[in-house]
């Protein structure tokens, strides 16, 4: 098992067992051309077809990252480790030929990416992270009219200036983005028939949720936003737990 000759991540957080990792995505020609090396033939292969730099640059250093994490994790060799999907397509973890009990999610925007790992198996691989960066000056109620509920809504138009309409919605919507992603079944979840807790939309940043077509499974949801973006992470409650 190598390591990479430098190390483009860090720690960010840990949530009820949840590793959190920050991955740097500034450009950098030199660290883009080391992740390569950790990709095998076939993401090599995607990698080349980006034709922008930027997605073509995140997608090297995340999965190059994801990768060196896992072997960490496993203590195997990059050449043991493959990529499989569930029926949704949420990526899930192969070491030796099994499918990992280690879950990961990634999620990236602009130059800053997250990698969630959860150190003991969860059902059906259950966790999400989502990270946005900020962006100023867009239809924030009209794209909420869309994707949020009332009581989202009501909050969005409450707020007094813009920063503060970009600020609630990149915190509402990195919620939602992190809870889809925990469960696994893309958009065919319409964002807008669910809210986060009234508790976070009130201001708290962890809370505990029930999808409303799914009342027996309990899921933790913590915002992780800070200065630079946006962020948030949800994960299933153990059975154990509730």
């Amino acid at each position: 098992m190598r390591s990479p000759d430098r190390i483009w991540w860090s720690p960010f957080a840990v949530v009820d067992g949840i590793d959190v990792i920050h991955v740097d995505l500034e450009p950098d020609t030199e660290l883009e051309a080391e992740a390569v090396t950790w990709l095998d033939r076939n993401e090599k292969e995607r990698w080349r077809r980006f034709k922008v730099d930027r997605p073509r640059r995140q997608f090297a250093l995340c999965r190059a990252a994801l990768r060196a994490n896992l072997c960490d994790m496993h203590g195997c060799m990059n050449d043991q480790l493959s990529f499989e999907t569930h029926e949704h397509g949420k990526p899930f973890a192969i070491v030796g030929g099994q499918a990992s009990a280690n879950s990961f999610n990634v999620s990236h925007s602009g130059s800053h990416g997250l990698i969630a790992f959860a150190s003991r198996g969860r059902p059906q691989g259950r966790i999400g992270v989502d990270a946005e960066v900020r962006r100023a000056g867009r239809d924030f109620d009209g794209i909420a009219d869309l994707v949020f509920g009332r009581e989202e809504r009501a909050a969005l138009a409450a707020a007094g200036g813009e920063d503060e309409k970009a600020r609630l919605f990149y915190r509402f919507w990195t919620m939602k983005e992190a809870l889809i992603k925990a469960l696994g079944t893309g958009f065919s979840l319409n964002p807008s028939r669910f809210e986060i807790p009234s508790t976070m939309v009130g201001g708290t940043n962890s809370g505990l949720f029930r999808f409303p077509h799914l009342p027996a499974d309990r899921w933790r949801l913590e915002y992780l936003g800070e200065t630079r973006f946006a962020a948030a992470l949800a994960c299933e409650v153990a059975p154990d737990d509730r």
